[in-house]
């Protein structure tokens, strides 16, 4: 089935894009707008035209409506330039739009505070925690000396090179995506999802949107780390902003 409007949500780690696709796939109006090119360990040197055909069929909505959330990776714009034939001096956000037809709404999902951003990226790494459905147990695991500066500090740079480079993608092409910030989706659930189906210029009238499908998983190790992460990279400053 090919879309007749694609979306994509755009993300760095911990932002709330996996909540966001749960939400949104459950109105059953919006697509189910997941992982599509990591799914599988999807390789972007060997992805065909007809991978990308499956994709659009799994990932559409009876209405036509595609979604997909990702985050930027070079390596995916010069596979599809390949596969659709798109000419080297198109943009890439025209080589997106060949690969997921009429992508013409782009969504950002950003964090305010970094180091927690940052913090929650490194707990769930080093406890193989990354999402907790609503209603399940916690997992059992000790973390608490697992702390470790250099890997959240590098997990705080690499957030920022990715956002920059999204920032880079939507201004080469003029886009104006839609900004959804983690602090204000938590705080406002369902009017976040409704404000995305408005943006994208889905009715909205009859739609139900499930409860939240994830549980939060910030915990007393994750908020000691945070407070210890922001007074050691500010040891040496003479003007602390934290």
């Amino acid at each position: 089935m090919r879309p007749t409007q694609s979306y994509t949500i755009w993300f760095s780690q911990r932002t709330g894009s996996t909540l966001l696709n749960y939400a949104l796939s459950s109105t059953g109006v919006a697509g189910d707008p997941c992982e599509w090119l990591h799914f599988g360990h999807r390789d972007p040197n060997t992805m065909t035209r007809e991978d990308m055909e499956q994709i659009w069929k799994e990932g559409t909505t009876p209405n036509g409506v595609f979604g997909l959330k990702t985050s930027f990776d070079s390596r995916w714009m010069d596979s599809f330039r390949t596969i659709f034939d798109v000419p080297a001096a198109a943009t890439r956000a025209k080589v997106w739009s060949e690969a997921f037809p009429n992508c013409n709404k782009h969504i950002f999902m950003t964090r305010r505070n970094k180091v927690r951003l940052a913090v929650s990226w490194w707990r769930a790494i080093v406890s193989g925690e990354w999402h907790r459905k609503h209603g399940e147990k916690p997992q059992e695991h000790d973390i608490a000396d697992k702390y470790k500066f250099d890997a959240i500090d590098h997990l705080l740079t690499e957030c920022a090179m990715r956002e920059a480079a999204l920032e880079d993608f939507f201004s080469e092409a003029g886009i104006v995506p839609l900004t959804i910030v983690y602090e204000d989706f938590i705080l406002d659930y369902e009017g976040t999802v409704m404000d995305v189906l408005k943006f994208l210029d889905i009715p909205t009238d009859h739609v139900a949107v499930a409860p939240p499908a994830l549980e939060r998983l910030a915990d007393g190790v994750a908020e000691e780390w945070v407070q210890r992460f922001h007074e050691e990279r500010q040891k040496e400053w003479e003007r602390k902003a934290w």
